[in-house]
């Protein structure tokens, strides 16, 4: 019965474990098989393993089954395991049959040990990686030139290029001789760390040790130094790289190096990135006159580089050239295209883009429909941008709006003062599960703060701390600064406390809308009663706050500051201000520089504002802002007396 009740059991499975023990190998729980059986269930893991078609989960399976029931399987078997199951890359079923049979008594050979480093550096932890290098050698095995690679791969994947750097050096130091993948690895990693100059040495190096660099070399070092901003400077790695990189180049060519697309897309990228257009289209030319094809990574690269220029049109032109060329626009390209075009206003030809998109089939995704919603919300066609999403709900390519859609429309019916249109779109959001922050609340609070209902702004925020949503800045930045807009400088200032006591770190926009609104309420003396503690000691200590802590004070509130000064004749007061401001480069509009003129006039009965106002015309007619520092040499030229004393 019990062989029977076993039997069936069995039979109920359809492992190869299973199947081995309905075969009558039922002294595979016993401690001490037969060695038939032995030999049979180690070919079975083995056969489990072999190609087309391995099963490496049924192997694993098999194994841990024979393990658990004493079966002790051979060290060969137990490493072959565990090394094809690291070159199949199932590095944590590689893993677990390692601790497995080491637990058991299997040692470990050679080749588990190297899987066992395969698997750390995989998993990101190169450093146990090394201590299983520092045990292979322990035991006089010989380390070759791969595994060191794959120690310094790691190394410099986990962005710890300096420790890949020693063990280079000390692997040869124990005769393990790098060749040009270790070179390449090295240098990508310094190159990726921003360190340069040493990439460049072993770049020297290399080539003393008599191992040539490849394409791949002068690519990742040329990528390397553009994006260090040396290519900047230079022509990209052919006419301006003067330290290295044209050198590297005209090298690269002088061994017949032939750089790839991929080279040149390097190039053409970082000169795009950096404004040098010409340069990034004398480099296509170069490519179509040497017989390599852009591709449309290439276009891409070019067509965002004008956008980033203000040069959509010039875009779009680029797109055609790249059609007659037979090169395929991707989704990516056209998203650049939309994009740049939305930027500069041309929301109706971005709109083209998207029509000549779905014409093409080409599928547009979650980031065009957004770039598009935010152009069409940025010049007031809200209604389009609604009619857009309503295309997107019904969209034939299933394009699933986010919250970020959503709240590209709140923001934009908030803006045009559409308050309950912008409260239904909220609660659409809601409806679909897709409230993930508090950003949506913040919006929707602004908006009824700049409509004046302070009573709804508040409900908002409560609803929104009911549904544990914690505001952020974002939250006290737009109630702090609606509540100031409506004259409501105490709430504003308790709200700011309170903020402060939640841990919240005020931006310099919070600091700028308080101090303002306390000037301009001529409230420096209410201003002095500003508790250091709870709130402030005053509206100029949140100044010096402000300034220690590297915010950066506007010219708004530097504006706010002078009049408040004047209104209480604090001339001291006024002059130090804007000593401090020439200081800093403060740049001036024409609203704060009318304000110092007028300032200047109340500090002195001789100084004449219409006296000085001619004097200024020659210097900013060309430009609408004039720098503090300029300002006052000019009036400390034509008026000593006022003792500005500018360097």
């Amino acid at each position: 019965m019990a062989t029977k009740a076993l039997l069936g059991y069995r039979l109920n499975g359809s492992s190869p474990f299973h199947i081995y023990v309905i075969h009558g190998h039922f002294k595979l729980f016993s401690s001490t098989p037969s060695p038939t059986s032995h030999n049979d269930l180690e070919a079975q893991v083995r056969s489990l393993c072999e190609k087309p078609n391995p099963q490496f989960s049924e192997a694993v399976s098999l194994f841990d089954r024979a393990v658990d029931s004493n079966i002790l399987l051979s060290e060969s078997t137990g490493n072959f395991l565990v090394h094809n199951l690291t070159k199949a890359k199932n590095y944590d079923l590689a893993f677990s049959v390692y601790s497995k049979m080491t637990r058991v008594g299997i040692s470990p050979r050679f080749l588990s040990l190297c899987s066992l480093v395969e698997c750390f550096v995989n998993a990101h932890k190169p450093r146990y990686a090394l201590g299983v290098i520092g045990l292979i050698m322990k035991r006089h095995y010989t380390i070759n030139v791969f595994y060191m690679n794959l120690m310094l791969k790691g190394f410099c994947q986990n962005s710890e290029a300096n420790m890949a750097i020693d063990l280079f050096r000390e692997m040869r130091r124990n005769c393990v001789l790098p060749d040009s993948f270790s070179y390449n690895i090295l240098i990508n990693g310094l190159c990726k760390a921003k360190q340069l100059k040493e990439a460049m040495d072993l770049f020297m190096e290399m080539k003393v040790m008599n191992c040539h660099p490849n394409v791949v070399t002068y690519t990742t070092l040329m990528n390397g130094l553009c994006k260090d901003g040396r290519v900047d400077e230079a022509f990209g790695l052919l006419e301006e790289m003067k330290e290295k990189g044209k050198e590297l180049f005209d090298e690269m060519l002088k061994m017949g190096i032939s750089p790839n697309v991929f080279t040149y897309n390097c190039f053409t990228h970082n000169l795009c990135k950096n404004g040098h257009w010409k340069e990034a289209s004398q480099m296509l030319n170069d490519m179509i006159n040497i017989g390599i094809r852009p591709d449309v990574v290439t276009y891409t690269g070019l067509i965002d580089g004008l956008c980033r220029n203000g040069r959509a049109t010039e875009a779009s032109e680029m797109v055609n050239l790249m059609l007659e060329k037979g090169e395929e626009p991707s989704t990516v390209t056209y998203n650049v295209m939309i994009n740049g075009l939305c930027k500069e206003g041309l929301v109706d030809e971005a709109i083209k883009i998207l029509k000549m998109m779905t014409k093409k089939r080409k599928k547009p995704d979650v980031i065009t429909y957004n770039t598009l919603l935010q152009g069409l919300c940025s010049v007031g066609k809200v209604d389009e941008a609604m009619n857009l999403l309503k295309l997107l709900w019904n969209d034939d390519f299933h394009v699933e709006p986010d919250a970020f859609t959503y709240n590209l429309l709140i923001q934009g019916f908030c803006k045009e003062g559409r308050l309950d249109d912008a409260v239904k779109i909220h609660s659409t959001m809601v409806a679909k599960g897709l409230l993930d922050s508090i950003r949506a609340y913040n919006i929707l609070i602004d908006g009824h703060l700049n409509a004046g209902k302070i009573d709804k702004a508040m409900g908002l925020w409560k609803e929104a701390v009911n549904l544990g949503f914690v505001p952020n800045t974002g939250t006290y930045g737009v109630m702090i600064n609606g509540l100031c807009k409506m004259h409501k400088v105490n709430v504003a200032k308790g709200l700011f406390s309170k903020m402060r006591a939640s841990g919240i770190r005020p931006r310099v926009v919070d600091y700028n809308v308080l101090m303002a609104s306390l000037c301009r309420e001529h409230s420096l003396e209410q201003a002095r009663r500003f508790s250091k503690l709870e709130q402030l000691d005053e509206a100029e200590r949140a100044f010096d706050r402000m300034i220690s802590r590297g915010f950066v004070p506007d010219a708004f509130v530097y504006d706010s500051l002078l009049k408040g000064y004047s209104s209480k004749g604090e001339t001291e007061k006024i002059i130090n201000l804007l000593r401090q401001m020439a200081d800093k480069g403060v740049v001036l509009d024409s609203q704060v520089t009318s304000t110092i003129l007028t300032c200047l006039c109340n500090i002195s009965e001789d100084l004449d504002i219409m006296e000085i106002l001619p004097s200024f015309p020659e210097a900013t007619s060309k430009r609408t802002s004039i720098t503090c520092n300029e300002l006052l040499m000019k009036l400390d030229k034509l008026h000593p007396e006022l003792e500005l004393h500018v360097a």
